[in-house]
């Protein structure tokens, strides 16, 4: 048995980034490797310099999860003129009272085109746990950081502020996936009784069977490289249907 900690992600609006192309910053359909990382060391207090740590905590994160209630796509026409003066600034503060001034290149000044794609009323459950299970910080750390944030938590991008807390039990559970059949449902998910689930595979890991039906795997390059601020390496995803049917799947409110 493992123990795990799940997390229910509930906001208008969420943003689970994929490759950028051009000025189009488009999303998949389940969180990032780098992107739960980046949650969790926020919500720990780890500063972006802090790369040893932020790589360690990456190193450890597994995790599965179930699309409870699925969202539909909505895309943001974005544009801006940097060049009017009061955008010179540096008048930009953060949510940690520090003033955050712009970087200097092409993109300081002139007129810019965004595209940002988002998820737009979906509920996803994720169930996560840290490997080696005694190395710091621990799960019971985890959950108290994610209980008492030490800075504001987002669900991707800064403008996707979570509806509802985002720690919602810690458990133990043969697996990840078990964790999340177990989980219970939100209460506006969808009619089921198939979920969506991804989880993280080896290619040559037989399919889990099972209540999991398993679709696809694929490899990705989701892990960061803080110390550069790339991405690099690669890992294999499994995408599949996992069946909601014992008690402990009732809709929670």
């Amino acid at each position: 048995m493992m123990e795990v900690i799940l997390l229910r992600f509930d906001a208008p609006l969420m943003s689970f980034g994929a490759p950028i192309v051009d000025q189009y910053g488009f999303i998949q359909p389940y969180p990032a490797l780098s992107m739960m990382a980046g949650l969790l060391a926020n919500a720990l207090g780890y500063e972006h310099a802090e790369t040893a740590r932020l790589e360690r905590l990456q190193e450890r994160l597994r995790y599965a999860v179930r699309e409870d209630r699925r969202g539909q796509p909505l895309r943001d026409y974005q544009t801006v003129d940097l060049s009017q003066p009061f955008m010179q600034d540096n008048r930009a503060w953060t949510t940690r009272g520090v003033l955050e001034k712009r970087m200097g290149g092409a993109a300081r000044t002139g007129t810019h085109i965004r595209l940002r794609d988002y998820w737009a009323d979906a509920v996803y459950t994720v169930a996560l746990t840290l490997e080696p299970a005694d190395a710091s910080p621990t799960l019971v750390d985890l959950e108290q950081a994610l209980r008492f944030p030490a800075r504001p938590l987002f669900i991707g991008r800064k403008p996707c502020l979570p509806a509802a807390p985002l720690f919602l039990q810690r458990m133990e559970a043969a697996s990840l996936l078990e964790a999340l059949q177990r989980a219970p449902l939100d209460r506006r998910a969808d009619s089921g009784p198939m979920y969506r689930v991804w989880w993280q595979v080896h290619p040559d890991d037989p399919p889990p069977g099972g209540d999991v039906r398993e679709n696809r795997r694929w490899p990705v390059t989701d892990r960061r490289d803080w110390a550069n601020q790339i991405h690099v390496g690669s890992r294999w995803i499994a995408m599949g249907e996992l069946s909601i049917h014992t008690a402990e799947g009732r809709h929670e409110g």
